[in-house]
């Protein structure tokens, strides 16, 4: 299996950069990742104005996909995630909603060790590792990795993870894809501003996908979560219900107003995480209403 070493990483996608890596079509690779910090906290005497921020959020690429081209639908089928030995959680006054309470800088090292982070002396919590950081090069300029969009990017989804499939638009041939951001462990939301960061190793497989996005979707076994990202809750919603139910319809051939009432009745609006400039959110919609026709196979 080919190595991605974090020798080659980015702090902006862009589809002006040179290929790091190359992958090919079906081919399982393995990425390694750095955490958000870019590794500049190694103990709790780091706070969170004693690094370079100009480092933060490095992800590993770009991998350049052979057989991907502008306009397919590129499918990252996350094969396993392997964390590091520990996990970074930070406070800080203005950090997250709840910014205004806190009064001093603290940061915490949480050891992660048999599928467990060490969270306190009588507090363990199961390891459930994400991607924070999954995109492809955007269709113009440059956007920060800490940023998500309509090419992936911060996306903070929870449900990016092991045994799940996210599928992207892509918007320059190979996609000039990368990764990074890990979490240990997040909850929807990301409520303090910072999961249990954390570097580590992705199995990845890249494939193309028959279907035609405008933005991140994943996929478990039960659900499509449909994203969107924007600066306002209110934004975010109203773009990601549109192309939830406009897709539905289309999928289901129905009216557009069945689709819409779908919604209501057996799908769920989540926060994947309102901490970053853009928000992001998605709506979980349970695949058995395609009723055994799904819209497409892979």
């Amino acid at each position: 299996m080919k190595r991605f070493s974090t020798e080659h990483r980015i702090t902006a996608f862009s589809k002006n950069h040179e290929p790091a890596y190359f992958a090919e079509l079906g081919e399982a690779v393995a990425v390694e990742t750095m955490d958000c910090y870019d590794g500049q906290v190694q103990d709790s005497s780091t706070l969170r104005g004693d690094f370079d921020r100009s480092r933060l959020n490095p992800a590993t690429g770009p991998i350049y996909i052979n057989g991907i081209q502008k306009g397919d639908t590129l499918c990252v089928e996350v094969l396993s995630i392997e964390t590091g030995d520990f996990g970074i959680m930070m406070a800080a006054p203005g950090l997250g909603p709840l910014g205004a309470h806190v009064t001093d800088s603290t940061t915490k090292i949480l050891p992660i060790r048999n599928g467990q982070i060490e969270f306190a002396e009588s507090l363990k919590l199961p390891v459930r590792s994400m991607i924070g950081v999954a995109g492809v090069a955007p269709a113009e300029g440059e956007i920060s990795t800490a940023l998500p969009g309509e090419h992936g990017g911060n996306l903070d989804t929870k449900d990016i993870k092991a045994g799940n499939k996210l599928y992207l638009p892509v918007f320059a041939d190979g996609a000039l894809a990368a990764f990074g951001d890990l979490h240990a462990a997040m909850g929807d939301g990301e409520l303090s501003g910072t999961g249990v960061e954390t570097s580590g190793v992705i199995g990845l497989r890249f494939t193309k996908a028959p279907i035609l996005i405008e933005n991140p979707l994943v996929e478990d076994a039960d659900f499509l979560y449909f994203l969107a990202s924007a600066k306002s809750y209110e934004e975010a919603i109203d773009t990601v219900l549109y192309q939830t139910a406009k897709q539905l319809a289309v999928w289901l051939r129905l009216p557009f107003a069945d689709g819409y009432r779908l919604l209501s009745a057996v799908c769920d609006l989540k926060f994947s995480q309102i901490v970053n400039d853009l928000v992001t959110v998605r709506v979980a919609v349970p695949k058995s209403l395609f009723a055994g026709s799904f819209p497409w196979k892979q």
